[in-house]
C-alpha cells in the first residue's frame, strides 16, 4: 500500500426541520422527540467536514482538487439544503424523518457517485457544536 492521506473539507448550510412520527399522536412525538416535534419546525447551522482518503495521484499530488471537492458539496448539498425547511422542501425528506443521522448518510449517497470510487469517504456532520454524527462510522 501506498501513501494513503486524508484531506478534508469543511462546508455549512442553515436548514430548518421536524423531527415526526406520521404513524403517532403528537403526545408520542412530543416524549420521544421533545421540542424538536413542534409543529411549526426549528432550524439548525449544520457544520460538515467531508473526508476523502486516497494516493495522491503521481501527475498532479492531489488525492482530489479541493476546488473540485468544494464544487461537488456545493452542487450536490449545499444548493439542494441550505436555506430550507428539510421537510417540506427537499425530496430526500418527504418520507424520511430528517435526523441527524438520517442527514448524514444522504448527504453522503449525494457526494458517493461524485468521487472517485478508489477513494474513501467519510462525512462528518455537526448539528449543533457538541452533537455531530458521522458516516460511515
Amino acid at each position: 500500500m501506498g501513501n494513503r492521506v486524508a484531506v478534508y473539507r469543511k462546508e455549512h448550510f442553515n436548514a430548518a426541520h421536524r423531527l415526526h412520527n406520521p404513524d403517532w399522536d403528537d403526545a408520542q412525538n412530543f416524549a420521544v422527540f421533545g421540542k424538536c416535534s413542534l409543529p411549526n419546525y426549528h432550524g439548525h447551522n449544520y457544520n460538515m467536514e467531508v473526508k476523502v482518503v486516497g494516493e495522491p495521484d503521481p501527475s498532479t499530488g492531489y488525492v482530489i482538487d479541493m476546488k473540485v471537492l468544494s464544487d461537488i458539496i456545493h452542487r450536490e448539498v449545499i444548493d439542494r439544503f441550505d436555506h430550507r425547511n428539510l421537510n417540506l422542501d427537499t425530496a430526500e425528506f418527504k418520507h424520511l424523518n430528517p435526523t441527524a443521522e438520517n442527514i448524514v448518510v444522504v448527504i453522503y449517497n449525494l457526494l458517493r457517485p461524485h468521487i472517485d470510487p478508489t477513494h474513501e469517504l467519510q462525512v462528518r456532520l455537526y448539528e449543533t457544536e457538541r452533537n455531530f454524527v458521522e458516516f460511515p462510522a
